[in-house]
């Protein structure tokens, strides 16, 4: 081989060389702008399907906002939508579902029930939960920027014994929110010197005009729901049929828009809730419901601007570790305080994962058929 070959050769080599590498950075650089891929579990179709859509309305308008301004670090989010139906049976295989795609963090579930069964599994996996639930018997997995039982019982308490009444009956859907709910609030009326007596409901049920008899049969001077909206509603309608003058009071799970439109407004607007009033009627939440209403047509509900500020919260946490690895993803999320959120100012405890300073309120239902704060 002469000198010229050589030389030849050694250039298209060379040559090559800067090819293949011309070729592999590109291929790296694609890897880095891969989407994040985010689940938002939630009870999409069902009986609950009214809040389901509202959160993951909440997640989609974030998601769009963060990915309209450049991303995580140039990397879009990729948004996977898990339907668990409120069904603890399904729970499961929303792990499954959300592995399978990829996803790095979830917000939500929504139902404690479903909660209790795939929190450990999500956090298992390795995937990040900004959950969705109220029992305190989820605390620690994850973090959660609503409400849990113990911040929103004492609100009940406060309000129910500032009525003076002496004997309240409760009517109570025996899943895990709903159930813990009533025996905290149960305890604390007992230890105030307040007789309290339970009918339980199943869920799901046409009609509850036998159990409504049966709590009303001990002459309550108020009547306390703890179910979730559809069978709340249909409770509602029939103290209304009994035409008692017991006060009914509904608890947080029943603040939803769809319960005054199966309720009716005039039987809604008769009871008293604890909870948080749909976005709308939420001070600090003007600029998300403008936002909402102009990107899917309609007004927000009630948990659509928590999974809202669930996401942008997360989003953030993405950025600040430029990772989305569970424990360091997790820790920055812990570190979150004062957050200047659409619900409110959002400081998380270290300890719990929960949101220390909460929006609860005693809510009523005006004439409008809207919940405004009491």
């Amino acid at each position: 081989m002469t000198s010229r070959t050589l030389r030849i050769t050694a250039m298209s080599a060379l040559a090559l060389g800067t090819l293949a590498a011309t070729v592999v950075v590109p291929a790296q650089a694609a890897q880095s702008k891969a989407p994040i891929v985010i689940a938002v579990e939630a009870p999409l179709t069902g009986a609950q399907a009214s809040n389901g859509i509202d959160m993951a309305r909440g997640v989609q308008l974030a998601v769009d906002e963060v990915n309209a301004s450049g991303g995580i670090k140039g990397r879009k989010i990729r948004l996977v939508k898990l339907d668990d139906m409120a069904d603890p049976k399904l729970a499961a295989d929303m792990v499954t579902a959300a592995q399978k795609a990829g996803a790095v963090a979830v917000v939500g579930p929504y139902n404690s029930s479903v909660g209790l069964v795939n929190l450990p599994l999500y956090i298992k996996a390795g995937i990040t939960p900004v959950q969705m639930t109220s029992t305190d018997q989820t605390t620690g997995m994850g973090i959660t920027v609503q409400p849990k039982n113990s911040q929103i019982s004492p609100v009940e308490v406060k309000y129910i014994t500032g009525q003076k009444v002496k004997k309240v009956a409760m009517l109570v859907d025996p899943s895990d929110y709903t159930q813990g709910m009533a025996d905290r609030t149960r305890t604390a009326l007992t230890a105030a010197g307040i007789t309290v007596t339970s009918t339980p409901i199943t869920e799901g049920a046409a009609d509850y005009t036998a159990q409504v008899k049966t709590a009303l049969s001990t002459s309550p001077d108020l009547v306390y729901v703890s179910t979730y909206y559809p069978e709340g509603s249909k409770i509602a309608k029939a103290l209304t049929s009994a035409n008692t003058t017991a006060q009914c009071f509904m608890g947080l799970a029943n603040v939803d828009p769809a319960f005054v439109t199966e309720a009716g407004v005039a039987n809604a607007a008769r009871c008293k809730f604890s909870g948080v009033p749909a976005a709308a009627q939420l001070p600090t939440a003007a600029i998300f419901t403008k936002s909402f209403t102009k990107a899917f047509s309609t007004a927000p509900g009630v948990w659509g601007v928590f999974t809202y500020d669930s996401t942008k919260l997360l989003a953030d946490a993405l950025k600040s570790v430029g990772n989305t690895k569970y424990q360091p993803v997790l820790n920055q999320l812990l570190k979150t305080k004062n957050y200047k959120g659409q619900t409110g100012l959002i400081t998380i405890d270290k300890k719990t994962g929960n949101r220390t300073n909460v929006p609860v309120f005693i809510l009523t239902v005006n004439s409008s058929g809207t919940f405004t704060i009491a």
